[in-house]
């Protein structure tokens, strides 16, 4: 198991330069990983920072941690764009990212702009989306005629690192979800509540992990959670039931900056 950190870039952390502090805090405390929401809070009155630039400023300040969203509703973004600024991404970090895709959970990001927020449709956009930033990624010429998008002839350059393609890890827990995660690299789950307790128990995470991927498979299962230091029989019990990633869910409604910091700053729970 790796451990990572899933921080609700809202709020307080909606300032990148405060997410830099707490990423070389979580570097060098032995962390494996930071990832970032991906939230148009201001549509519904909480200041939010923009994913990339982000981003973007954690991979200049750390050379070892794996970065990425969790999760991106691509369907109300261009994922020619995405294709773009992921593949800048993933060459400024040498090769450290990892994308999370979903369906987005906030209506008004979407409605609020004159953007469909039907789930339908949206659901529609995104396997299209994920298609389409996908074959750009590969350096291949793209000729896509879709439902919702077209490519004419596009050749993305540079591409990213990481190949065939930067990782991609779909979010959300739904069955369509699930069958959409089967088709790409990963999963991602959220474990815990705003209260701090876990939701998921180790004996769910087993049963809905089993039939994902083919275990010979290289495949990632991350599960959001909250846990206290030198907590590895928590970490462990997880580990066996098949998840790859934890990540540690950093968000206000936890504590003060200065407690979060100091919780990243004792170190993953390491032991599974």
């Amino acid at each position: 198991m790796k451990f990572g950190i899933n921080l609700c870039t809202l709020g307080e952390y909606a300032d990148p330069r405060r997410v830099v502090e707490l990423a070389l805090v979580a570097e060098h405390a032995g962390w494996e990983g930071l990832f970032v929401w991906d939230h148009l809070g201001f549509v519904w009155g909480a200041p939010a920072a923009d994913p990339w630039v982000t981003l973007a400023a954690v991979a200049q300040a750390t050379s070892r941690l794996t970065i990425g969203t969790a999760v991106t509703p691509l369907a109300r973004r261009r994922p020619q764009v995405v294709a773009q600024s992921v593949s800048s991404l993933d060459l400024l970090s040498g090769g450290r990212v990892v994308f999370g895709a979903g369906l987005g959970g906030v209506p008004a990001e979407f409605s609020a702009f004159g953007d469909v927020d039907d789930a339908r449709v949206r659901a529609e956009r995104l396997d299209e989306s994920l298609e389409v930033v996908a074959a750009l990624w590969s350096g291949e010429r793209v000729d896509h005629h879709g439902r919702h998008l077209t490519v004419d002839g596009v050749t993305l350059a540079p591409v990213p690192v990481q190949r065939p393609r930067v990782p991609i890890w779909i979010g959300g827990e739904s069955a369509p979800a699930r069958r959409r995660a089967r088709r790409w690299d990963g999963w991602i789950v959220g474990g815990d509540d705003t209260e701090g307790r876990m939701t998921v128990t180790p004996e769910q995470m087993a049963t809905r992990i089993h039939g994902l991927r083919p275990p010979t498979e290289a495949y990632d299962v991350a599960l959001t959670g909250v846990s206290q230091e030198g907590d590895t029989d928590l970490a462990r019990r997880y580990a066996d039931a098949g998840v790859t990633w934890w990540l540690e869910s950093i968000h206000g409604l936890r504590g003060s900056p200065a407690q979060l910091l100091e919780r990243i700053g004792a170190g993953p729970p390491k032991g599974a």
